[in-house]
């Protein structure tokens, strides 16, 4: 087995969920502020009751809000599984200098 192979692959693993979780985070921030921004446009089309329509068609998909907590969790697994393989890497590391001195 090649560790330093193996301790790349972790850490560009970690790298990419890293990246993936920022990712979702973003798109769970903007989808938050659409869906407050299209709350408040819709009260206000329904307090002057001009426009209701408008209001409704700017909605957005609650299925990208769910998408992006699912992709969320899946890249907080992915960081896990690559922390468990650097953490791997490390020990093996660690028992072959032991071994060698």
């Amino acid at each position: 087995m090649d560790i330093q192979s193996a301790l790349y692959s972790g850490v560009q693993g970690f790298s990419r969920a890293s990246a993936g979780v920022t990712d979702a985070t973003l798109e769970i921030n903007r989808q938050s502020r659409a869906n407050r921004q299209n709350e408040t446009e819709q009260a206000v089309a329904e307090a002057t009751a001009a426009e209701p329509q408008r209001a409704l068609q700017n909605a957005e998909q609650p299925g990208s809000f769910t998408n992006s907590l699912v992709q969320l969790g899946q890249e907080e697994r992915n960081a896990q599984a690559n922390v468990r393989s650097i953490q791997t890497a490390d020990e093996v590391l660690g028992t072959v200098i032991d071994i060698r001195v």
